[in-house]
């Protein structure tokens, strides 16, 4: 099967970006590039394989299975303008802004509130002083460090500041050094010139592409309130950002890894709170929590859906497992969810990297079955048919698309 694919494969990669984009598929503008056929080729022979072959010649068309996660930043700078138009273009029908807030209290794209100093060029920028732990040195067995938060700038200032791939160098002794980590499975070459966006711009940016909305709403690295400004206050101005817009609630999954504020908005903002999405944490907030023991959760699914909470998004690995034969199969967790009407929405695809040495955190409840590239496939295969989840989160959201549109999902 691999030979089969191979023609292809070599047409792909040396094509013009313009055949690329007709080869691979493309329809009125979406294209799965070259990732998703070179990913089949690395899968083990059998009927999946055989399937996503046979898809080799459909047209791409974007799909809400297939969510952006911070864009696609696979190989772009993520939460820039740049990451969600190239998502976009791979059939992402979600696109993902995290949310946070600046000195002045104004909504911005970030992953996380205090991440600056690893997205972007503060540490060598003029601001780099501002940052509430300025770049120091490595220095002995001490790392280089920095923290640099939204809330250290008013929007003005995060204006002025250049994305880049989220990295650092921690045995930098100097701040240029310091900025330039990317790991070596991505890469830089999309990150010159790339476009920073506030929330509302976000919305502006996901309508005019026609894609729906997933914004997160990060937890603040400040004390809150923050100078009058409530963590309801924070979660309020998110949606509100929304209504101003005129974007209708049924197009918005808003999300939080805090229950508290997912029950918010299902008090304060039902239309919205619908279908607010839980950000499952307990893997790190409750010791000896195993998704395969209902005795170790925090909340039964039922206790959630009494709550109103009709979607959760657990990470890859708390929805599977390994039978007895040691064949991947939906986890207790992913079972229950099922079987109480909550839908599940999976994250992140595409975050790890190679996956020859068992893919890492994201797969270390199936670590024993990975072992290739194309098992990014086999995963997906398993949380598409057998979990049912809706959704999932991919930095390259080709991979998604590929999939869902070779399956009818």
């Amino acid at each position: 099967m691999t030979t089969r694919f191979l023609p292809l494969l070599l047409a792909l990669a040396t094509a013009p970006l313009a055949a690329q984009a007709e080869m691979s598929g493309a329809a009125e503008g979406y294209s799965y590039g070259i990732r998703p056929a070179y990913l089949i080729s690395r899968m083990n022979d059998g009927p999946l394989k055989d399937k996503l072959g046979a898809c080799m010649g459909q047209a791409a068309t974007p799909t809400k299975f297939s969510i952006g996660h911070r864009g696609a930043p696979l190989m772009f700078p993520e939460h820039t303008v740049e990451s969600n138009r190239a998502a976009a273009a791979m059939g992402a029908g979600i696109l993902e802004c995290d949310v946070t807030f600046t000195a002045d209290k104004e909504l911005v794209c970030r992953h996380a509130q205090n991440d600056l100093h690893t997205t972007t060029n503060i540490v060598v920028s003029d601001l780099g002083d501002k940052c509430t732990l300025p770049f120091a040195p490595a220095t002995g067995d001490d790392k280089a460090r920095a923290e640099c938060r939204t809330s250290d700038l008013t929007l003005a200032e995060f204006r002025t500041l250049s994305p880049k791939m989220d990295a650092a160098n921690g045995a930098a002794t100097s701040a240029e050094a310091y900025v330039n980590g990317t790991a070596n499975w991505r890469t830089d070459l999309y990150a010159n010139g790339a476009t920073l966006m506030t929330h509302a711009e976000s919305i502006a940016l996901f309508d005019a592409l026609g894609a729906d909305f997933t914004p997160e709403l990060k937890a603040p690295s400040v004390e809150m309130p923050f100078d009058g400004f409530s963590y309801e206050d924070y979660a309020q101005k998110m949606i509100d950002e929304y209504k101003a817009a005129g974007i209708d609630p049924s197009r918005v999954w808003a999300q939080s890894f805090d229950l508290d504020i997912v029950t918010y908005w299902i008090e304060a903002e039902p239309e919205f709170g619908k279908q607010a999405v839980y950000l499952m944490d307990e893997y790190e907030t409750h010791e000896g929590f195993s998704p395969m023991d209902e005795a170790t959760w925090p909340n039964t699914m039922t206790e959630l859906k009494e709550m109103g909470v009709n979607y959760i998004a657990p990470p890859l690995w708390m929805l599977v497992t390994l039978d007895d034969a040691g064949k991947m199969v939906p986890s207790t967790l992913a079972l229950k969810a099922k079987e109480t009407d909550v839908g599940m929405i999976a994250w992140t695809l595409e975050r790890s990297g190679p996956l020859h040495n068992g893919g890492g955190w994201y797969f270390q409840s199936v670590a024993d079955t990975i072992d290739r590239d194309g098992d990014y496939f086999e995963i997906l295969d398993v949380l598409a048919q057998d979990v049912g989840v809706i959704g999932v989160f991919s930095d390259w959201p080709a991979t998604v698309t590929y999939y869902a549109n070779c399956m009818g999902l």
